[in-house]
């Protein structure tokens, strides 16, 4: 009988914690969030080529002196200003795969291709995202390189710009 009520209070000690930590929680740790509490400036490109037994890689943008960012809005839409280090506005929607690794945005942008166009962030892995800094990788990164075929990976660096304050 002396055990009986400290062990009916932990009992309900535990009950009242699995009720209040299974609540509902603000999204304000979520992805979406961390892409949209900001513009993200582009820092750096790095692309690695693989042929064979063959692997280059090299550092795009050394020479741009444009700034290149990314915005993404609450509402689903995008812009990309000057890619590629071409004067240039490129608009767009952004979606999140439903694990959240993936990002799919449809802009089209001017850039140096044959074509002249391209859309380099129709499927983008999410790499790495945080307060601060976020890197998508494009290209042929699910791909496995064998000595018969040759992949192309492209690694876009960003980090948040500093909002200033009126």
């Amino acid at each position: 009988m002396k055990y009986k009520i400290p062990l009916l209070l932990l009992l309900g000690f535990v009950l009242i914690n699995l009720f209040i930590n299974s609540c509902k929680k603000d999204t304000q740790g979520s992805i979406s969030s961390l892409f949209t509490q900001g513009k993200w400036q582009l820092a750096s490109v790095l692309v690695t080529n693989t042929s064979g037994l063959t692997t280059t890689i090299d550092t795009l943008n050394t020479t741009c002196d444009s700034t290149q960012v990314f915005t993404f809005n609450t509402d689903n839409t995008c812009t990309y200003t000057n890619f590629d280090c071409k004067p240039q506005v490129a608009n767009g929607h952004w979606a999140l795969s439903t694990d959240q690794i993936t990002l799919s945005a449809d802009i089209i942008c001017k850039d140096t291709t044959a074509a002249g166009t391209s859309r380099p962030f129709l499927v983008s892995q999410i790499v790495n995202l945080g307060q601060y800094s976020m890197v998508l990788q494009t290209g042929d990164y699910n791909v496995i390189p064998t000595t018969l075929n040759k992949t192309r990976v492209v690694r876009y660096g960003f980090v948040r710009q500093k909002t200033s304050i009126k």
